[in-house]
């Protein structure tokens, strides 16, 4: 469980977008289930060999690294947009259920570190435990279950300090900055 929380918990896109629909209380439910289930389904693909398999073809893990770098600058720039023009969190009109559970999809399966931690990282770890393999997939699986809960339903309980444009400000410009620099860091590789 805290090798599994100590590779999600770091700022990125799926937990700044989780915080955001939590301080919004907009679809948070949907957003939660799928990065729960999304991480689930990854650790358990990892478990199973899936990593190893990703290892052993290059050409596949270099599409899906330069598909996030691209993924990731993006997501930066934008960060750093709204950093420069930083506005109210609340929307003039609610996003739809499908919009914000496509928007989570892509957030969660568009990012190649997602597939780095969960896959290939968490999938090798849990190989070396052996028969405990599955064991170790639960835990992994328990700690993005409890940390994407803890953070959803914290930021509704901190939507009053985080719901500031000037907090925004200052967490997008972070985000958007942290984003550009792991691109720039998976490009090097």
């Amino acid at each position: 469980m805290l090798t599994g929380l100590a590779l999600i918990v770091a700022i990125g896109a799926q937990n700044a977008f989780v915080l955001r629909q939590g301080i919004r209380r907009e679809h948070l439910v949907p957003v939660l289930l799928v990065c729960i289930t999304a991480d689930a389904l990854l650790i358990s693909l990892g478990t199973a060999g899936v990593g190893v398999l990703v290892q052993s073809h290059p050409r596949a893990l270099t599409v899906v690294t330069w598909v996030g770098v691209a993924y990731l600058v993006v997501y930066g720039l934008l960060s750093l947009r709204r950093a420069l023009s930083p506005g109210a969190l609340t929307a003039a009109a609610p996003a739809s259920r499908g919009s914000v559970v496509l928007t989570t999809l892509a957030i969660t399966f568009l990012n190649p570190h997602v597939y780095l931690d969960t896959v290939v990282m968490l999938g090798s770890i849990a190989g070396g435990f052996e028969e405990q393999r599955w064991a170790f997939a639960a835990g992994a699986a328990t700690g993005s279950l409890v940390w994407f809960t803890g953070l959803g339903l914290g930021a509704r309980w901190l939507a009053g300090p985080l719901g500031h444009p000037r907090t925004w400000q200052v967490l997008d410009g972070l985000i958007g900055l942290t984003m550009l620099a792991i691109a720039g860091r998976l490009a090097t590789l």
